[in-house]
């Protein structure tokens, strides 16, 4: 009776083993297939390239390559002689025909005041005239002094954004043209990642869903949410060929391969450990889908399962 006992407790035991095995196993194929992850995933970020408005000579360079800068910081000075002496041909300018202008203002002023007699009409208006010309000659020269002073202050080529100089190869003594890049900041604030998942796995994916964030080399993950879903990617059979028709390359192989469609991710928290780089390679999982939320569903009751057959305590589960 005992051994008979024995025996169906060893059948039973056996047959609780292969169920929850049976569990586990369709829990990790559903993860692994169905739930929305990505091993391809990578670090992108957004940069400034930054060029002087004015050319000249770089006599001063004050930052060095990774240094973090903030917006507003002066990255390197121009040589600022030419531009002192625009200023200065601007400015004598300016005076004199403010000059111009005071004398003809006054000039205007006492054949105004003339009577017909003395001055024929067509006399005044040509003084008019003549004023008139002489204001928008100070005007005109004003502005010329404004441009001067400008050009002068963008000798101070300064950082539009905060975060860290990348690739720096600049060095005093070079010659800075004006439009052309010769300098570029991170901008520490706009990183973002970029999951490339497979199509059959979009459908699980929404916007706002809960992300996260492994990257290789650090332990801890970091968290983020969906943004957007990339609405198309190239196809090489959108190519024209001859007549201008469309050429399509044949598909020999039986298997085919589900396209990679990127989906942006933000990044909402960062760990203090981490060190973030553009170009990192990131797993990507979408712990908020239908897919993640039906795997939770099974590891929880698998987990109640597991307290059934064994007596476990609710509150040994995990959190």
């Amino acid at each position: 009776m005992f051994e008979k006992a024995r025996r169906v407790l060893q059948f039973t035991t056996t047959g609780v083993i292969l169920i929850i095995a049976a569990i586990v196993a369709f829990v990790l194929w559903d993860y692994y297939t169905a739930a929305p992850w990505t091993r391809n995933g990578q670090v992108r970020v957004q940069t400034v390239n930054i060029a002087p408005r004015v050319t000249g000579q770089i006599l001063a360079l004050h930052v060095h390559d990774n240094q973090f800068v903030h917006a507003g910081d002066v990255l390197y000075d121009i040589d600022p002689f030419d531009f002192r002496v625009a200023v200065a041909v601007a400015q004598a300018v300016a005076d004199q025909r403010r000059a111009d202008m005071e004398l003809k203002a006054a000039q205007q002023g006492r054949r105004d005041r003339l009577t017909d007699a003395a001055a024929s009409r067509e006399e005044k208006q040509v003084y008019e005239a003549t004023a008139a010309v002489s204001r928008a000659q100070y005007a005109q020269a004003l502005a010329n002094l404004s441009q001067a002073k400008i050009n002068l202050e963008r000798t101070h080529v300064r950082s539009t954004v905060t975060g860290p100089v990348n690739n720096l190869i600049m060095r005093v003594g070079d010659f800075a043209t004006a439009g052309k890049t010769n300098i570029t900041v991170i901008d520490q604030s706009s990183y973002w990642v970029d999951g490339y998942f497979e199509e059959t796995k979009i459908g699980s994916i929404n916007i706002g869903d809960p992300v996260r964030i492994d990257l290789m080399g650090f332990h801890e993950p970091l968290s983020g949410h969906v943004v957007s879903i990339t609405r198309g990617i190239a196809t090489p059979n959108a190519n024209t060929g001859v007549q201008g028709l469309p050429t399509v390359d044949p598909v020999y192989t039986w298997v085919r391969l589900a396209q990679r469609i990127p989906v942006r991710v933000q990044i909402d928290h960062v760990p203090d450990s981490v060190t973030m780089a553009a170009g990192m390679t990131a797993t990507v999982t979408v712990v908020g889908s239908k897919g993640h939320r039906a795997h939770d569903s099974l590891q929880d009751a698998f987990e109640r399962l597991h307290d059934t057959m064994f007596g476990i305590g609710a509150g040994t589960r995990r959190q």
